[in-house]
């Protein structure tokens, strides 16, 4: 039995011994041509002209490449908005305004000096309030999500907070920067090697890009060194530019950004700042509360408004609230292209409702976890601001469950003592939830297939759309397919996912990767096993073939009389058994498939956002979170001393890979509010575009004290095995450093309330500090 175990990562060997292959790493071809990118010296202009003869001057460099060389000149993952390559307006600084072709890698920097550029240089805007002023709009939610009365509530309210959330962006920092090789085939075609999380979608933006039909080009994903979002829609025009050289030259293009490169030009998290105001009672009870998130979507639309959306969905935390009303804005600037990033806006609508409820603790002077318990889904209150139900609600028996494990009541009344002694260091813990809708908004994309082919020694390949990038969906695919057989994981063999075997796919997104592709794999088992069943049935019944008569099978059905174990094929009610080698071999003499192809579609979803009713989410990952923090009142420096997390996965397909996604993005959600700043000049130049000036965590940065356990749940019926999607949940909790900080600031405030933005690296906890000392 594979599922439930923890099985080594189907890459793990390669990625220590170093054979892993990932899209540089392969072997160059003989006439591969190098592909360089110039960006924009300016955040907001108008292209007048390209002046190239220098550069074409240079001894390596074969050609030049613009906006007129393109048969599709805009793309875009929702709205077609995005230049590919610059044909008039600039929209951000470093934005791609042509592309070149060497023979020689290592003159790629040289050559991208050579370009003299005339563009008539216009007023960016940078900041939320600058693009709100001047109306400028990616897109505005068509509907508030509301539940009750808001405003009775605000006129009967007790007690009433308002302000401003402020939250950064994050570079995704995978350690695979944007690569692609593109290869001129026969006929036309192209064949794009690509690190991609959305093959399809990399084929589209090819296709449309140099003029081809669908069927002439060919997007292959081996592997991607991380993505995180970043490479979901922001892929594509990398493709497109090795294709466009490919297809002009007639010979292999390569193009690898560097780490620089790919921090300029590529889309981050969005940049969030939430307007609120909440009512609450004596006690800490949210009576009502009006949420306005505003967030920077940059120069283009990207999938700006699918995350905002997803931040309207998540506002409500873990909360329930009664009276509520969340509207939702994404406004244009002149910045790179935001974009998707695990959480997918998630963790900004989250974080908000998580900062108003410490804030509300610190104002009444109780504890937030009182405030938290207070207010979480339960009972009979279940209902979402969107008219959802939550289900299978885990929430009340993770809070207590963590509350009493990590030991919480006891270390916050130490908390306090410590605090109040004055030693120049302030001591934090706060605890936080997630409760993470799994499913895609938007519910097409909530769709995905697998081929599945046996072969005759009883090993079996499987194909879906799933894409890996270090997340374990292929393990979790072959332990699902293993499972289905009765046969080790190592004996089936997931394969390099292609646009050729699988078409039509999802990105690998939304955390659903192992859910879509997972059920479509058991499913095309299940085609297979249903015939080798009826096969079965036969053969154990004693009817014979021979070169005159062959077995006959039906598209036949799973018989749960029939068992697939240990490599062998088993009838229980006659305890006949047979070797599964043997019984596929039977069906391939006697002409019965041992392959097949399924198609699986998410059941139950469809929700409107016109008239906010419907069901959004399949299901909810749900888990909760206690971090302690030291910070150093005179230098602000922040250190996690513990972190306790319990999450709700069901039933774990691989609980070890699971412990790696929970602890990983625990860690990445800690980086983006504690350390992970965003700097950009006046010019609009991104200043922090590299590891020595963008601080993401490192191992000095993780909890000194770090326990994860899962809660038992074998009730989630809707999805494959009774598991729970673990990708993006576990990233909001990363949020209790950060709301842990403000808990240890409130010791030093007067009112209680801290005015803290997000993320609150050092400099930002000092001034904090030195505000709330000098009673500012």
């Amino acid at each position: 039995m594979s599922v439930g175990k923890n099985i080594k990562h189907d890459s793990s060997y390669g990625h220590v011994t170093g054979e892993s292959i990932f899209v540089d790493d392969r072997a160059p071809v003989l006439g591969e041509l190098f592909v360089g990118v110039v960006g924009s010296p300016v955040s907001k202009g108008r292209l007048k002209g390209i002046n190239h003869k220098k550069a074409l001057a240079h001894p390596s460099c074969v050609g030049v490449y613009t906006a007129e060389h393109l048969s599709a000149k805009k793309w875009g993952a929702i709205f077609h908005d995005q230049p590919i390559l610059v044909d008039e307006e600039i929209g951000y600084m470093g934005e791609p305004l042509c592309i070149f072709a060497s023979s020689r890698r290592e003159d790629i920097e040289e050559i991208k000096t050579l370009f003299d550029f005339e563009i008539e240089e216009e007023k960016p805007i940078y900041t939320i309030k600058e693009a709100q002023a001047s109306d400028s709009f990616v897109y505005k939610a068509p509907k508030p999500f509301a539940q009750g009365n808001v405003e009775e509530a605000f006129k009967n309210a007790k007690h009433i907070l308002e302000g401003t959330f402020i939250v950064g962006g994050q570079e995704h920092f995978y350690m695979e920067s944007q690569a692609c090789c593109a290869y001129p085939m026969e006929n036309g075609q192209i064949e794009v090697h690509s690190s991609s999380q959305h093959p399809s979608e990399t084929q589209r933006v090819v296709a449309e890009a140099l003029g081809l039909p669908l069927h002439h080009v060919v997007c292959v994903v081996k592997r991607m060194g991380g993505g995180f979002g970043g490479k979901e829609s922001q892929a594509a025009p990398i493709a497109a530019y090795a294709a466009l050289v490919s297809k002009y030259t007639g010979k292999p293009a390569r193009l690898i950004l560097t780490k620089d490169e790919d921090m300029v030009i590529t889309g981050k998290r969005h940049p969030f700042e939430n307007d609120y105001k909440v009512a609450f009672d004596d006690e800490g009870k949210i009576e009502g509360i009006k949420m306005i998130l505003r967030s920077d979507a940059g120069a283009y639309s990207d999938l700006s408004s699918s995350i905002l959306e997803r931040g309207m969905f998540h506002a409500d935390g873990a909360y329930f609230l009664k009276n509520v009303h969340i509207e939702g804005y994404a406004y244009r600037t002149n910045r790179h292209s935001n974009t998707a990033y695990r959480g997918f806006g998630g963790p900004q609508g989250n974080m908000t409702i998580e900062s108003v409820i410490e804030d509300i603790a610190a104002y009444l002077k109780k504890d937030s976890f009182e405030i938290r318990r207070k207010n979480i889904y339960q009972g009979k209150d279940l209902l979402t601001p969107y008219g959802q139900e939550l289900e299978n609600n885990m929430l009340p028996a993770l809070f207590d469950d963590l509350y009493k494990s990590s030991d919480y009541q006891r270390r916050m009344q130490e908390i306090i003592e410590f605090n109040n002694k004055k030693t120049g260091k302030l001591k934090g813990l706060s605890m936080t939830a997630t409760k993470f809708g799994i499913a895609f908004t938007a519910r097409f994309l909530n769709q995905g297939n697998a081929l599945v082919n046996v072969q005759l020694d009883g090993t079996v390949q499987v194909s879906t759309g799933a894409t890996e990038m270090g997340q374990g969906v292929n393990t979790k695919i072959q332990q699902i397919v293993a499972h289905a057989f009765g046969i080790a994981a190592d004996d089936v063999q997931v394969m390099t996912t292609s646009t050729e075997k699988n078409h039509n796919t999802s990105p690998t997104a939304a955390s659903s990767g192992s859910d879509i592709n997972g059920a479509a794999a058991l499913d095309a088992c299940n085609k297979i096993k249903a015939r080798l069943s009826e096969l079965a049935k036969l053969v154990f019944a004693g009817k014979e073939s021979n070169d005159l008569v062959e077995y006959e099978v039906g598209k036949g059905s799973i018989d749960a009389d029939i068992v697939f174990t240990e490599n062998k094929v088993i009838q229980k009610s006659t305890q006949k058994e047979i070797a599964l080698k043997e019984l596929i071999n039977i069906a391939y003499f006697n002409r019965i498939s041992v392959g097949a192809y399924a198609f699986f579609k998410t059941p139950g979803l469809g929700f409107c956002k016109n008239s906010v009713e419907g069901k959004a989410f399949n299901y909810y990952t749900q888990g909760v979170a206690a971090t302690e923090v030291l910070v150093d009142e005179y230098t602000g420096e922040m250190k996690v001393m513990r972190t306790d997390i319990l999450m709700d996965l069901g039933r774990p397909i691989n609980p070890g890979i699971d412990r790696g996604q929970v602890t990983g993005a625990y860690v990445q959600g800690m980086g983006w509010v504690t350390t992970e700043s965003l700097f950009y000049d006046e010019k609009g130049h991104l200043i922090s575009h590299s590891p020595t000036t963008y601080k993401i965590p490192n191992v000095q940065d993780t909890p000194r004290e770090f326990h994860l356990d899962f809660i038992s749940n074998d009730d989630n019926d809707c999805n494959v095995h009774r598991s729970k999607a673990v990708g993006e949940p576990p990233f909001l909790l990363g949020s209790s450093a950060w709301t842990a900080v403000k808990h240890a600031l409130s010791f030093r405030s007067k009112e209680g309330v801290v005015n803290l933005t997000s993320p609150c690296t050092g400099e930002v906890i000092l001034g904090e500090l030195t505000r709330l000392k000098s009673g500012h």
